[in-house]
């Protein structure tokens, strides 16, 4: 048998084959067997590197006069079943998840029923009060332009009349909230839509921290900008250092931040890895960092499932603050606290 390349001047019918699912596919290399009165086609023969042996070999003969184009094994090539551990580093110094998390109730009609009615009673109470934010505004820019304690007191009503017809909520621990003109860090855990409404109960004058496209939504986010709710693009660098400058900047002038340090909403009510951007603005600016446990808003509205509110209560645990000037302590400890409560319910 002559081995002949791709170059060789025999008649060759080209055979255009397609690897969708080569992952470690570098540079394919084909030969062609030739034998008088047959032409044999061969499957590339698939490196991971130029000097690396041959993955796969397979040869198709088939007569001049009746060559199939078909013919071809659905076997192109052999993948690497082992591949590569991918690592990815970033900026976090909490790492790991804490408690086992919850089981998510059965999906019910009815909880879609009150899913709808909880967005009714919200859009309906939000445009009375709205109504009232905006009157008082002018007042509050010239005499309380910073805490907004008016705007935080007539979102405490709206928060409360709504979710009051829909799940009870339970608080511990309010000993340890800081005098209201006292300026904090406070952070929590993330599980549901449903820990704004929460924590807005509390009464507590503090900024959140929220995706600039909420704000162009009716009277919610209209509301959000009277309340002094600080924007953030996610995925821009620049718009987080602008977010962390004005978080300092509302603590000097008296006023309190707050953040969810895992970034994002838990799927699963374990709590993720905490990102440093809360504890640098509490570090640098010598405020206390009251870190606070929410259970059960996972349960009642999961994350990814606005459209229902299913049974439940929730429980809400305002913890000692934490006063020091090492970030990454302040992390490690507030989420070692945050994590202490989820891990027992």
């Amino acid at each position: 048998m002559e081995v002949t390349p791709l170059s060789s001047p025999s008649p060759i019918h080209r055979l255009h084959l397609r690897h969708k699912e080569a992952r470690f596919l570098a540079v394919p290399s084909t030969l062609l067997c030739t034998r008088r009165g047959t032409t044999t086609y061969v499957h590339p023969i698939l490196r991971t590197s130029h000097n690396s042996p041959p993955c796969s070999l397979q040869a198709i003969s088939k007569k001049h006069e009746n060559v199939s184009w078909l013919s071809v094994s659905p076997k192109l090539h052999v993948q690497n079943k082992f591949p590569r551990d991918v690592v990815v580093r970033s900026e976090l110094t909490a790492a790991g998840s804490a408690g086992d998390g919850y089981l998510l109730p059965e999906l019910k009609l009815e909880s879609k029923v009150r899913g709808v009615c909880f967005y009714v009673v919200t859009a309906f109470s939000a445009i009375f009060l709205f109504m009232l934010m905006l009157v008082g505004h002018p007042s509050v820019l010239l005499f309380d332009r910073y805490r907004r304690m008016f705007h935080h007191f007539v979102a405490k009503v709206w928060a409360a009349l709504t979710v009051a017809p829909f799940y009870k909520i339970e608080f511990e621990g309010l000993e340890n909230l800081p005098p209201p003109d006292t300026p904090a860090v406070y952070v929590s855990n993330h599980q549901s839509f449903l820990d704004i409404y929460t924590l807005l109960t509390l009464g507590r004058s503090f900024k959140f921290i929220s995706k600039t496209g909420i704000f162009l939504f009716p009277i919610i986010g209209w509301a959000m900008f009277l309340l002094g709710v600080i924007p953030l693009k996610r995925m821009d660098s620049r718009s987080q250092l602008d977010c962390l400058k004005r978080c300092m900047d509302l603590i000097k002038k008296g006023a309190s931040v707050f953040f969810f340090p895992e970034g994002t909403r838990s799927k699963d009510g374990k709590l993720g890895t905490f990102k440093k951007g809360a504890f640098s603005v509490a570090a640098k600016t010598n405020a206390p960092v009251v870190p606070i446990s929410l259970i059960g808003t996972g349960q009642i509205m999961p994350a990814g499932k606005e459209g229902i509110v299913n049974l439940g209560s929730v429980k809400v645990v305002i913890h000692k603050p934490i006063v020091g000037k090492d970030p990454d302590m302040l992390c490690k400890e507030a989420r070692k606290t945050i994590a202490s409560v989820l891990t027992q319910s």
